[in-house]
């Protein structure tokens, strides 16, 4: 049967029904998701809004969940139900064959920082190696019809990941309220309409191998530099040295210039030192490495200015095993990226083609 929405005041003894009024405009309710999408019970980040699809169309909200999954979240506006359920139907076809690649360039033009920042603030967690392994269709509305119900229920039945959530809004003096009532449950006691499958946030990992994200684009570092001294860094922000400080001691590192590809592989030989305080060189010969000729700055800021350590360049050394100019990257389609400086690189894919690649034995 259709929802509807009741909420009682208690002034007393006696309950006061408020009263139900209409939003000024959906767009309001967009803009309340898109501000706070966890007003439908679930910890959310937009990392779209009216997207573009190849097709002409604007998808209103697409937002990602703390497992990598995807969430498509359509108003339903003024149109019929068989016009929304279709258009959500047809937003997910084209949702569901986007790739990580994909998905990260179209969050980061959303978003005003790195989405891989925003993620790691939003959730304390660093971006899945899995994006989009499974899929959410939401009906967004004001009211819900008899027909919406009976459609989306029977979608449900069939496996269709889609629901309906329906947003009273009343006012109470000049209070203002919303309500919200799925029509599916959503959690607890709720029957998945998805089959029942073996779900994994991240594949194993083998305890090794790290993906070092070396960028030059600010022309604070040169990998060329990296190549000649046997190290990778990363400083201007804690976001972005924390990660390359954690790799530890004999860690094997595939180095990612963004934008190009793979460039080299090798294995640390010590721990993550600031730029200023790092040594380079064998060692019967170990000199500063700020002391060498340079093409990077390695320095963040005002020149000469002071730098703390979350702002500092951090350099972790490196044993090369392989390494090849930026001009002779590595990379096909599909393969692991991150916008972290550093994380566990779990993507066997990615594994298998580096090795292939570089000619490395395992």
């Amino acid at each position: 049967m259709p929802v509807e929405m009741g909420i009682w005041r208690i002034d007393g003894e006696v309950p006061r029904r408020l009263t139900a009024s209409r939003l000024p405009s959906e767009a309001t309710l967009e803009n309340f998701l898109e501000q706070d999408p966890a007003l439908l019970g679930t910890k959310l980040l937009v990392i779209g809004r009216q997207v573009r699809t190849p097709y002409g169309k604007f998808l209103d909200l697409l937002a990602i969940d703390a497992d990598g999954n995807l969430h498509v979240l359509e108003l339903k506006r003024d149109r019929t139900p068989r016009e929304v359920v279709a258009q959500v139907l047809d937003y997910g076809s084209w949702v569901s064959t986007l790739g990580r690649d994909e998905i990260i360039d179209l969050a980061n033009t959303h978003l005003d920082e790195p989405f891989a920042s925003v993620f790691d603030e939003t959730f304390g967690d660093t971006l899945p190696d899995e994006l989009n392994k499974d899929l959410e269709l939401t009906i967004v509305a004001t009211e819900l019809d008899a027909s919406l119900e009976r459609i989306v229920t029977y979608l449900r039945g069939l496996g269709v990941p889609v629901n309906a959530v329906f947003f009273s809004y009343l006012e109470d003096g000049d209070r203002r309220y919303l309500a919200r009532s799925w029509l599916a449950p959503q959690r607890e006691g709720a029957e998945s309409p998805k089959p029942s499958a073996p779900r994994s946030k991240r594949a194993e990992w083998n305890g090794r191998d790290w993906f070092i994200a070396f960028g030059e684009e600010s022309g604070s570092r040169s990998w060329q530099d990296a190549r000649r001294f046997s190290f990778v860094s990363a400083g201007g922000g804690h976001w972005y040295s924390r990660t390359l400080r954690s790799v530890p001691v004999g860690a094997r590192v595939n180095v990612h210039v963004p934008k190009a590809g793979y460039v080299g592989v090798g294995t640390t030989t010590g721990e993550a030192m600031r730029f200023d305080k790092a040594l380079v060189g064998p060692d019967d010969k170990l000199g500063r490495l700020a002391d060498q000729a340079l093409e990077g700055r390695y320095h963040h800021g005002p020149e000469g200015a002071p730098q703390d350590d979350d702002v500092a360049e951090w350099v972790l050394p490196v044993q090369w095993d392989v390494t090849v100019p930026v001009q002779e990257a590595f990379w096909e389609k599909g393969m692991f990226a991150n916008q972290n400086s550093a994380c566990s690189l779990r993507d066997e894919f990615t594994l298998e083609r580096i090795a292939q690649h570089f000619g490395l034995e395992d």
